[in-house]
């Protein structure tokens, strides 16, 4: 394998990706506001949009993070009154979340988040979505090649 040179900045990858991801929830934020949620809100309810009455951990695992990280902010959403947390009666060591009425109501108004990736972005949904793949392809390589570790 040849030796890399040194990168500048604007050449890692990695940091193209993050500074992409904060600009943006620079653009959601506006919108996330008006909703009354974080992004990382947003996250956790699009999962339940997908499919509700998960285990804190299937929430966890699908977003790449650990269940002690999103304890607080499903909390929050509890006091918020957008999901509903309870034990699963099958199995009392699992916290189950449910959308409430006011977290499915949401998503009618998330959909305004494609048009400002549209219209802040400048690319069409093509571009978007071929972006899209590409990105989630590197995510699940760079995360296979991790768990073979």
């Amino acid at each position: 394998m040849s030796a890399i040179p040194p990168l500048s900045l604007d050449q890692h990858l990695c940091y193209s990706l993050y500074s992409a991801s904060l600009a943006i929830g620079r653009a959601y934020k506006p919108v996330l506001d008006a909703m009354g949620i974080t992004y990382p809100q947003y996250l956790v309810l699009s999962v339940l949009w997908e499919k509700d009455n998960l285990p804190v951990g299937m929430i966890a695992d699908r977003l790449l993070l650990e269940s002690s990280t999103l304890t607080p902010l499903l909390k929050r959403l509890e006091a918020a009154g957008m999901v509903q947390r309870t034990r699963n009666p099958e199995d009392e060591r699992q916290v189950l979340i449910q959308l409430t009425g006011q977290g499915r109501a949401l998503r009618e108004q998330s959909v305004c988040l494609a048009q400002t990736m549209l219209e802040t972005s400048g690319l069409s949904m093509q571009q978007i979505g071929a972006l899209n793949d590409q990105v989630r392809a590197l995510r699940d390589s760079v995360a296979t090649a991790l768990n073979e570790r």
